[in-house]
């Protein structure tokens, strides 16, 4: 495998179409915004679920040594705009050999446009960067650092390993222990990626293997030895190790120089060492990230694109092999690092709607690469002037970032809105899960009040649960349907939940397989099981049947926030569905029917 770049620092970008989540009351977090793993979920510190769905901005890793773009944009207005725009997370590529300088007094003059950076005038490139981390903690921006190179070179990137020339492997630690002790009590930058994409060929020297040795070259080994250097000075930092490029296949091992005898893949994404060597933290496990990058055919023609090819066979083929099975068995989160590029209209924009699919469906953390423009084999967010927005590239970014179910967007700080105080378009995390003003959270739903049926039916039958709908999705002629869905139990004993069917009538005018994705659930999601059924009536040939683990008490409610899109993910017209209402509060619906026992106890089927 190669790297074909012509921009500065060139990697890939890319996302999905995603729907809002929303949220239920929760305990809130005390001691900042810190943030831990909980199997392959990342959650803060009082076990909140939260999603990082965020972007590179590249340059402090290059000759240059600060920001690209500042020489056009100014850092305020573009660091607002990642914020109102929904990116919550920030992944910033820097170099051993610019940390070194900065450790050792040698700070540079950064080099930007003064006259449309005012603020900026004077600064060094580590007061810029300090002065970017006091605009990202007043947006409610967070940051995870990247070493992208030892040196501060535009193609550092290319070099396999994380030691080079005079830069050892001890400065590359020593360059994580000064910049964690630096920033220790900043929960601004809450993520440290150890080193970005190690690899190399059968052939080549050096290359990175991922083994259970302390060889120099061992990335799995110096993914430990950072790892808990970077934990010792800082224990509340996530630590995400990336894979490597190629892997011995059964039978062989790392003194083979032949490629036949390794399983190759891109660039940092090759984790099936994972299943043989995990990375191992001692006592601080739950800080582990794994983060695999992945790119389309535009970066490079791999195997897996010749012939035919989808996202099935890109998950049976490259994808669960090499990383995906590691959140499939609840191992840890993964981060997906870098991955995307140009809408072509064509085969690479086809990979990136399959790999935007996954990370809607799974819920993958994810940083989509890049911000820069001048990304060669990837193109930006922003246009090459760097202010207007590529909005195309944009809208299709945006779905795959954290939203709830009014559309804002949803950010890592449990005080500052994402978009900053006063923000219209965000919303910290105190307020998303009830603890702050401008609570999104609704207020339970009297269950002694009457149905508000949208679609009229008869008189519901009487029972000991009632569904209760919200519509999450303003659009009726979109590619996904939204129902927000809330079971309460109006009896007076405890109902056993895997005794509830809950169904929701739709009519699938699509043609392809419909599919179903949780986004959140008060039981958890790895508790709720989805299924599809056919019937024909007015307004409904299909319909979604959702089953939960766990038990509710009387006059308890629990959520289930999803969406229904087809395999082809084309277009739904909504208009008459049987199920759907266009309240966008809580109310009771019996339109969509729950059936205890297998007898139907709420609602009226569509006949």
């Amino acid at each position: 495998m190669s790297r074909l770049r012509a921009g500065a620092a060139a990697v890939a970008l890319g996302a999905t179409a995603l729907i809002p989540l929303t949220s239920s009351p929760a305990a809130l977090a005390a001691g900042g915004d810190w943030l831990h793993t909980d199997g392959n979920r990342i959650v803060d510190a009082a076990g909140n679920e939260v999603w990082l769905t965020g972007a590179n901005w590249f340059g402090f890793n290059t000759s240059e040594r600060v920001f690209h773009g500042l020489w056009a944009a100014n850092i305020e207005d573009v660091t607002r705009a990642m914020a109102e725009r929904g990116i919550n997370i920030v992944r910033v590529p820097i170099s051993t050999q610019l940390l070194l300088e900065w450790r050792d007094g040698q700070e540079a003059p950064s080099g930007v446009n003064e006259y449309v950076n005012p603020e900026l005038t004077g600064m060094s490139n580590l007061e810029v960067f300090d002065y970017w981390l006091q605009l990202c903690e007043e947006y409610g921006l967070k940051v995870m650092l990247d070493v992208h190179s030892a040196e501060a070179d535009n193609s550092g990137h290319f070099y396999p390993v994380w030691y080079k020339g005079d830069i050892t492997s001890e400065d590359f630690y020593a360059a994580w222990e000064w910049v964690t002790e630096r920033y220790k009590n900043n929960d601004t930058i809450v993520a440290a990626d150890i080193k970005n994409e190690p690899h190399g060929k059968a052939d080549e020297s050096p290359r990175a293997k991922w083994d259970d040795s302390t060889d120099v070259d061992n990335f799995k080994h110096v993914c430990e030895t950072a790892g808990n250097r970077i934990l010792a000075i800082n224990p509340n930092m996530l630590i995400l190790c990336e894979g490597i490029e190629i892997y011995p296949k059964d039978g062989q091992d790392w003194s083979s120089t032949d490629g036949r005898d390794y399983h190759s893949t891109w660039w940092g994404g090759n984790l099936r060492g994972v299943a043989d060597h995990p990375v191992d933290l001692g006592a601080h496990q739950d800080q582990l990230v794994y983060s695999p990058h992945d790119y389309g055919p535009a970066v490079f023609q791999q195997d897996w694109f010749e012939g035919e090819w989808n996202k099935q066979t890109l998950t049976t083929d490259v994808w669960r092999p090499n990383w995906l099975y590691i959140h499939e068995d609840g191992t840890a989160p993964l981060l997906i690092g870098e991955w995307g590029g140009f809408l072509d209209g064509g085969d690479n924009e086809k990979w990136m709607e399959a790999l935007r699919s996954l990370i809607i469906e799974e819920r993958l953390h994810h940083t989509f690469w890049a911000l820069n423009p001048n990304s060669g084999d990837t193109g930006g967010l922003l246009g090459y002037d760097w202010v207007t927005w590529d909005e195309e590239k944009y809208a299709f970014l945006e779905a795959a970032l954290w939203q709830d179910g009014n559309g804002r967007f949803i950010g890592l700080d449990h005080e500052v809105p994402l978009g900053g105080a006063g923000s219209t378009t965000g919303l910290s995390l105190n307020q998303y899960y009830g603890g702050g003003s401008g609570d999104p959270t609704d207020p339970p739903t009297d269950p002694t009040d009457p149905p508000t049926d949208p679609t009229d039916p008869a008189d519901p039958p009487a029972g000991e649960v009632e569904v209760h709908y919200r519509n999450n999705s303003a659009s009726a002629t979109d590619s996904q349907i939204a129902p927000g869905l809330r079971l309460v139990n109006t009896g007076s004993s405890t109902v056993d939940l895997s005794d509830v069917e809950i169904r929701y009538y739709f009519s699938n005018e699509s043609g392809g397989a419909p599919q179903y994705a949780c986004d959140w659930a008060q039981v958890d999601c790895s508790n709720v099981s989805a299924s599809f059924g056919s019937l024909s009536a007015p307004g409904a040939d299909t319909y979604l049947a959702l089953t939960l683990a766990g038990s509710l008490a009387p006059g308890a409610t629990t959520e289930i926030q999803g969406r229904i899109h087809a395999s082809t993910w084309a277009n739904f017209d909504e208009s008459d569905d049987y199920s759907r209402g266009d309240n966008t509060d809580w109310a009771a619906n019996p339109a969509v029917t729950a059936f205890l026992g297998g007898t139907l106890v709420w609602g009226v089927p569509p006949a």
